[in-house]
């Protein structure tokens, strides 16, 4: 048995025609006991999940590290689409640092006109989407299945809190970190972990962007040394960069990338365009 990483999403704030927003499935098991979790749920993630036969219905969870626009984007969508698609009432476990609670309250008060429409309309929707919110900080993340999903605090600040999760299955273990500097939380999260899904911005060409506003991303992102040295630092065995600032042409193999973070970490790299998938076997 094996955990999977598929990377839906390896774009960030700035549109890209090739690359949707920030999100990464977690998948566990196969067929239909196979659990999926997906954490971030930036711009485009279902047609994303589409591409790998996937929908709304099938989530497991959803797991938002911060509550950044461009990784809650389609969070809406999640909602809705898991609510009319799914066959019969499923409720949405939707995990998150503190504020999520408000943050989901808020998209379902603007869905209110949405939600009264398809109610009246569709006989066998009975109530409004069903949507249980959890929210963490640090420790096991409490729900059901056969994944052991643990969270620790990050560095975003002045996005607080920040969150990182950590997916053990059957002898494999996948860290996936949402926008981060290096720090003690996200350490001890990757500690012995068999990969690492990091955010990764390139500070080398972003620093010489004539744009106060971009020169701001420096000090709470992490750069593809620094994600290889969080790697190296923690034992992990393959590190996988996604969130690609700026975006990489579709199609480019992200040499000079993977040439950066190789200088700090040995093992395998790994990074690509939207729907790369890396398996990380069990024990």
């Amino acid at each position: 048995m094996s955990l999977t990483i598929t990377l839906l999403g390896t774009g960030s704030p700035i549109p890209s025609p090739d690359r949707a927003g920030p999100a990464t499935l977690i998948s566990a098991g196969e067929g239909a006991e196979a659990e999926h979790y997906l954490v971030d749920t930036g711009r485009g993630v279902l047609m994303r999940l589409a591409g790998v036969m996937l929908g709304a219905p099938n989530l497991t969870a959803v797991l938002l590290t911060h509550l950044h626009s461009d990784h809650i984007t389609d969070l809406n969508d999640v909602i809705t689409t898991r609510w009319v698609m799914a066959f019969e009432p499923t409720p949405l476990t939707i995990v998150g640092p503190v504020g999520t609670r408000a943050v989901v309250d808020h998209i379902l008060a603007s869905l209110e006109p949405d939600i009264g429409y398809r109610i009246t309309h569709h006989a066998d929707l009975e109530g409004p989407p069903q949507v249980k919110v959890i929210e963490v900080s640090e420790g096991i993340v409490e729900l059901p299945g056969n994944v052991t999903i643990t969270c620790g605090l990050t560095e975003h600040k002045p996005v607080d809190p920040s969150i990182g999760y950590r997916f053990d299955f059957e002898g494999a273990s996948v860290v996936a970190a949402g926008d981060t500097i290096p720090c003690a939380g996200l350490d001890t999260l990757c500690r012995g972990a068999d990969a690492l899904v990091h955010t990764v911005i390139r500070k080398d060409i972003i620093e010489n962007v004539p744009m106060q506003r971009m020169k701001d991303t420096l000090n709470y992102h992490s750069s593809p040394e620094e994600a290889a040295q969080t790697a190296a630092r923690s034992g992990v065995g393959t590190l996988v960069l996604t969130h690609y600032v700026p975006p990489i042409p579709a199609g480019s193999d992200g040499a000079e990338w993977r040439e950066l973070a190789s200088a700090h970490f040995e093992g395998p790299v790994e990074m690509g365009d939207d729907l790369h998938s890396v398996e990380i076997p069990g024990a």
